[in-house]
């Protein structure tokens, strides 16, 4: 039996039997000084019985209570968030321990900063069970009548006590209509409250005219929609008028101000920011990815003139709010585990079970539903669920690849598209909890920011062609080229990696297969290859939605040659005259015509590259920095199409930095590598502290399984060399999940890396790939990292690996000890040796 505790009113404490510990109590009233009624004596009861006594304060309102020396005040601050806002709670609530007593400003008051009935009920829902396993108690208030049926009921389900109070011609009235765990004939009638007595009202006339007094309404409608309800009576008002109403809104939509959000201010209007809340699906805020398309879209609308809008393509985009993704999590329990991972001894350890929690949750009826009216809206159009954190595609974090996109190829019935939809939304969901995810918020310090996951959901770009359904082209442009190859170069034109069929051959390094780098300021310019090479550099296989299999599938390029693309197929692929003239010298006539994706005709004779050129052109002058985004276009003829924009956000990129002298070299030998081309990074000169060299053949006569162990060792020597100008240079392709191309390290392994080279071993078959705009590249721009690719072999290639080799190799002193891969790997200090590039010159050069 717990112990009783009053409320400072002793005839209420009869009617209810006393408070336990571990009680929270709701009560329900119509002003703030009518809660402070309750809260004075239930506070001077507990401090004259020496309880402890702590007051929550986050409210507006003038203050339940005065400062006093035995009253342990917390200032907790509610704009910052939900999450921020719960943990705080609960790491306060911890930090007082066991019965303590509570009193919390009113929870209404949570309305004007999260405009959400939904996430004040997930609060209560968090904090509730908390305070009730350490025996406290605590007193809540809701206003009357500002809260929908939906949030009261989760109160109520949650709550010990829920009371009922009225001032009614200047008398106090308590209405108890919930007491968990007590009973009695009149707990439930209304009581009079006179000084310490409680006179219990059972007379039906005395009932009916007290209840008959108090206003009452029918269903409240949650405050996120009155706000958004009542905005749109302020579009009859002039322009400046409705800028204030708008901010408000974008405040609850976008976020906190900052450089993206007076971005949007500048660019949206009201009418805009109201459209696009009427296509978000639940409430809180879009997140990064949504937000940076709607915003390019307007820059282009907006500024382009008429230049864009005849080739843009419409979207018909849908937003699941952040708060859902919260609600998620506290509705199926996941809470407390959450609260755990966020903590630094938690954030790894508890990160997969969470994981795999998030997998399996259920949704709420009132989100499911409006899942399916979305879904129905849909129809069996192929969609796109993607991830659009708080954090995403911002200024300094992009999280390039680090959370899911999921493509829904949604045939079948509507219960089985449903079914795929929410497993696409848990996948995402799930992918915060990702090692790549967690690595890329450690590294970059972001690890105590909210980092709440909001969903984009698109309409795939494309056409049915056969059995499939993909676009015409996809790709990633970059309105800076930093990856340039030849002096002649303007680094400001920009540039595509443009692929043929969905996009995700463009942002991932895929096996065997490279997309087309287009500079801008020359389509037709091929990145430095052997004469016979461009079809070995090409695109083989195509990325694709099948509607037959109802899944994302790759089909080699062979097969869409017999496929009417609906425009002429030369637009993308040309006969591979060099396969077809080897064939005939060896009397070979019966083979299909064999092609290649060179996209020749639509570089050379559309106005497709002249029209990305000018669009990142504009989209970086606006944004007053590099940009990045994702495409697709789809062709009706060669001067009718559509560019569908997907995604933009900011590029962080370093600069060239300033001319550097390069030292003569009298003698190949006595460099380590010099090169013409092929590095990204600007003009540097780095001294080294340390070389880590892969052999490549050593490393290729490993087992799969050692080869991973070589990534994990590298990731040890990251850690352990941190913060010293360290060269990372092994065979093929760094980051790759395949390891025959490369060694298969995460990027957080390399983030502390100075200089990254990859090597091509035409012995070993490892051959690097240019990546300039995937997922790979992004990460290396974000942390400053060198990058160079040296193809030994070729010419102005001096690739000298003996004089790594002959130095002694320190890897046990780096490692603790650990030498078991001393063979494969080795670790050089590097006193002395320096990192040169010239970008005028096109030379790289480590000497």
């Amino acid at each position: 039996m717990h112990d009783r505790v009053s409320t400072g009113i002793s005839g209420f404490d009869r009617v209810i039997d006393g408070l336990r510990l571990g009680d929270n109590v709701v009560w329900q009233v119509d002003s703030i000084p009518d809660y402070q009624r309750m809260v004075e004596p239930y506070v001077m009861q507990a401090l004259k019985e020496g309880r402890r006594m702590v007051y929550v304060r986050f409210g507006s309102h003038e203050p339940l209570l005065q400062d006093a020396a035995e009253i342990q005040v917390y200032h907790v601050d509610p704009t910052l968030g939900f999450e921020h806002f719960a943990t705080e709670v609960h790491t306060l609530v911890e930090r007082e321990g066991k019965k303590a007593f509570y009193v919390f400003d009113s929870l209404t008051d949570l309305l004007q900063y999260w405009y959400s009935d939904l996430m004040i009920g997930n609060f209560f829902r968090v904090s509730c069970p908390f305070l009730y396993e350490l025996d406290t108690i605590a007193y809540f208030a809701i206003i009357r009548n500002a809260h929908t049926y939906g949030t009261i009921a989760g109160i109520r389900e949650t709550t010990q006590l829920l009371l009922d109070l009225y001032l009614v011609n200047g008398r106090i009235y308590i209405h108890p209509l919930k007491v968990w765990q007590r009973y009695s004939p009149t707990m439930f009638f209304p009581h009079l409250i006179r000084g310490n007595e409680a006179v219990c009202i059972t007379a039906s006339s005395e009932v009916a005219e007290l209840f008959s007094s108090v206003e009452r309404k029918g269903e409240r409608l949650d405050y996120w929609t009155v706000a958004f309800d009542r905005a749109h009576e302020a579009l009859t008002l002039p322009p400046k008028q409705q800028e204030p109403v708008k901010r408000s809104l974008m405040n609850i939509l976008i976020g906190r101000p900052s450089r993206m959000f007076e971005l949007c201010a500048r660019y949206f209007s009201l009418a805009d920011i109201l459209a696009i809340a009427s296509r978000e699906v639940g409430t809180g805020f879009l997140g990064g990815k949504s937000v940076g398309m709607l915003l390019a879209r307007k820059i282009l609308e907006k500024d382009g003139g008429n230049r864009f809008l005849h080739f843009l393509e419409p979207h018909d985009s849908f937003y699941l709010g952040s708060d859902i993704f919260y609600t998620y999590i506290v509705q199926n329990g996941w809470w407390r585990l959450r609260t755990k991972q966020k903590t630094r001894e938690g954030y790894y350890k508890y990160a997969p079970d969470l994981q795999e929690k998030l997998l399996q949750g259920m949704f709420p009826n009132t989100i499911r539903e409006q899942f399916m009216q979305m879904l129905e809206y849909f129809g069996q159009s192929p969609i796109i669920v993607r991830s659009s954190s708080l954090l995403e595609d911002d200024f300094g974090n992009s999280f390039s690849g680090k959370y899911e996109s999921v493509f829904c190829a949604n045939q079948g019935s509507p219960e089985e598209r449903y079914e795929a939809f929410e497993k696409a939304v848990r996948t995402v969901y799930a992918s915060t909890m990702g090692e790549d995810a967690l690595d890329y918020r450690m590294t970059r310090g972001l690890v105590d920011q909210d980092e709440q996951m909001a969903i984009l959901v698109q309409r795939v770009s494309g056409d049915q062609y056969e059995d499939d359904y993909f676009p015409h082209i996809a790709g990633v442009g970059n309105s800076s080229n930093l990856y340039i190859w030849d002096k002649t170069m303007d680094i400001d034109a920009g540039m595509l990696r443009l692929v043929f069929g969905l996009g995700t051959r463009a942002v991932d390094r895929t096996v065997g297969d490279y997309a087309r780098i287009v500079c801008l300021d020359d389509p037709s310019r091929l990145p430095p290859m052997s004469y016979g090479d461009e079809k070995k550099f090409s695109q083989h296989m195509v990325d694709v939605l099948s509607l037959s299999e109802n899944a994302w599938r790759n089909r080699v390029l062979e097969e869409f040659v017999s496929y009417d693309l609906k425009v002429d197929r030369a637009l993308f692929m040309s006969v591979d005259s060099q396969t077809v003239n080897r064939l005939r010298e060896i009397g070979r006539t019966d083979i299909k015509v064999p092609y290649i994706l060179d996209f020749r005709n639509l570089l050379n004779e559309t106005e497709f590259p002249a029209l990305m050129k000018e669009m990142l052109a504009l989209l970086s002058t606006v944004y007053d920095y590099p940009v990045d985004i994702e495409f697709t276009a789809n062709f009706k003829s060669e001067s009718n199409f559509r560019v569908n924009l997907l995604q933009c956000r900011p590029l962080q990129t370093r600069g060239l930095g300033r001319t550097v002298e390069l030292p003569y070299l009298a003698d190949v030998n006595d460099c380590i590598f010099s090169g013409k081309g092929n590095f990204m990074g600007g003009n540097v000169r780095i001294p080294l502290d340390f070389i880590i060299y892969i052999s490549p053949q050593e490393y290729l006569q490993l087992s799969e399984q050692d080869k991973h162990a070589v990534a994990r060792q590298i990731g040890v020597l990251n850690s352990r060399l941190k913060g010293k100008n360290v060269m990372l240079l092994g065979p093929g392709r760094w980051g790759t999940t395949t390891p025959m191309l490369g060694v298969p390290v995460r990027f957080a392994e390399i983030s502390n890396m100075a200089i990254i080279g990859e090597v091509a071993s035409m012995e070993a078959g490892f051959m690097p790939e240019l990546s300039y705009g995937s997922h790979f590249f992004q990460d290396i721009v974000e942390s400053g990292i060198f990058y160079v690719a040296i193809f030994d072999g070729q010419k102005d290639v001096v690739f000298n690996a003996h004089r790594i080799l002959d130095q002694e190799n320190v890897i046990a002193e780096m490692s603790g000890g650990n030498d078991q891969l001393a063979h494969v790997i080795h670790v050089v200090a590097a006193s002395g040796i320096e990192v040169y590039s010239d970008i005028t010159t096109q030379t790289v050069l480590c000497k």
